[in-house]
């Protein structure tokens, strides 16, 4: 069983330490930190019941930027031992209706050019390519800009 619920403070403190280790591909536990404490943005944690021990642990997380007149995508992040489990699938579909709840007309990302499995979930949620970002990610892979309309 999975539940999504908004990320707090105690979620962080939780999954700090192992963001390179458990989810790799993610910016660092400082800029979390300050995006999970700006009142621009919102994160969200996909959390998992296990069993054995009968606790809930975290095994994805992610985060909108509230624009004037859109919402960004900052990240969807999978734990590495729980991805292909429609973990992405949950967290990209709360992001949207988050987007809709907050009144606005679009929702957009970037995302790295090589990421086909990523840009695969945008697409069967509708979003389109409108545009690319030159070498944005490590000075090398190029950004693919994707929007949908709400």
């Amino acid at each position: 069983m999975i539940k999504i619920e908004e990320m707090n403070l105690l979620d962080f403190e939780e999954i700090k330490n192992n963001l390179q280790a458990e989810f790799d591909e993610f910016w660092n536990k400082d800029i979390l930190k300050s995006e999970l404490e700006s009142v621009n943005s919102r994160y969200i944690v996909a959390k998992k019941c296990e069993k054995e021990f009968e606790t809930w642990q975290i095994v994805g997380f992610a985060g909108i930027i509230i624009l004037p007149d859109n919402v960004e995508i900052m990240n969807i992040v999978t734990r590495k031992t729980d991805r292909k489990k429609g973990i992405g699938n949950l967290l990209l579909d709360r992001l949207i209706n988050m987007a809709r709840e907050l009144g606005k007309c679009d929702i957009s990302l970037e995302v790295n050019e090589k990421n086909e499995i990523a840009i695969n979930l945008y697409m069967k949620f509708g979003f389109e390519k409108v545009g690319t970002r030159k070498k944005y990610y490590n000075g090398t892979d190029d950004a693919i800009i994707m929007t949908k309309k709400l």
